[in-house]
């Protein structure tokens, strides 16, 4: 397994990262327990969660149960908050009234005394930013988190909070958390630019496209049943013939380099220079190990020049 520094701090995470929004959910705490395991056995050390992962806390619950017995320093927890924990005015957002609220409650949920890396998972339109990343600050200061990175933060966004931090001596961002896949590649107008100059690291999530990258999926026949595009109205829509096009084209590509579309997926996103891990999710251990391996192709210049061309939309 290869780590990387994430940005411009000393906080090395493998370019592999697990996505723990399954916990809780459609995983229970033994079968998390078992894809925990499964990671750190492969060097798998970032694992991201959020609080509303599972429903109310349930995966970071999950999370922490499985990193019990001596396996929580070798992870690196990233957990989130901002979205929707309850009913009211304070169950949301950047203030400093939920933000305070909200880390005691996942540390808590976590079994920890601190928190990585922690994530305003999405900007707060009605709080000043300034007041949020004081208020994060004083995690900081307070040895209750260690580095703070932003989830879905628009390029001005990561601009305009690298300013503040620095105009107000305040505790900066060191990653940024977006949708990013070979089928989704809006970072690259604003996101990447903006995450290189300001010293971020990108955390790509949905890097397999919500299952499209992984082949499972084909032209003309119906979703698996159980798979996410089965389930969902909105994953339906991505099964176009356009997408189609495009990912035949690339699984005919990665076959012709001996590799697979899984593979060329994680690696396209891992050759990136400002990519820090690639997130993605596995309810199985062998789902853990194919993904675990698949960054492992170094895609030349030249290689890359022509994913890209293909990949163009």
């Amino acid at each position: 397994m290869e780590y990387r520094n994430l940005g411009h701090s000393g906080l090395q995470v493998s370019v592999v990262g697990l996505g723990t929004n399954n916990f809780g959910g459609r995983m229970d705490a033994a079968a998390t327990a078992n894809v925990v395991d499964a990671c750190l056995d492969q060097g798998i050390t970032l694992f991201d969660t959020a609080d509303v992962y599972g429903g109310q806390g349930k995966s970071e619950e999950y999370l922490g149960k499985a990193l019990q017995g001596g396996k929580r320093e070798k992870a690196i927890i990233a957990t989130k908050f901002g979205m929707k924990m309850g009913e009211g005015p304070h169950t949301s957002g950047g203030s400093r009234k939920y933000i305070m609220a909200a880390v005691d409650a996942s540390l808590r949920r976590l079994g920890t005394d601190y928190i990585d890396l922690y994530q305003i998972h999405r900007p707060d339109p009605t709080t000043p930013l300034e007041e949020t990343m004081r208020a994060l600050d004083d995690l900081v200061r307070d040895g209750k988190v260690r580095y703070l990175g932003n989830s879905n933060f628009a390029g001005w966004q990561i601009a305009d909070a690298h300013h503040i931090a620095r105009r107000e001596h305040l505790t900066r961002f060191i990653s940024a958390q977006n949708e990013y896949s070979l089928l989704t590649r809006g970072v690259e107008q604003e996101v990447a630019p903006a995450a290189t100059a300001f010293g971020l690291g990108v955390l790509p999530f949905f890097p397999l496209a919500s299952g499209l990258l992984t082949g499972k999926y084909r032209r003309g026949e119906a979703a698996p049943a159980g798979t996410r595009l089965a389930a969902s109205p909105a994953g339906q829509r991505a099964l176009t013939d356009s997408n189609f096009d495009v990912v035949e084209r690339l699984e005919e590509y990665a076959q012709t380099h001996g590799h697979t579309l899984l593979e060329l997926a994680f690696s396209w996103l891992a050759s990136k220079p400002y990519v820090g891990s690639v997130i993605a999710g596995a309810t199985k251990p062998e789902q853990v190990a194919a993904n675990a391996a698949a960054a492992s192709w170094k895609l030349s210049a030249e290689e890359m020049a022509e994913v890209d061309a293909i990949a163009k939309r």
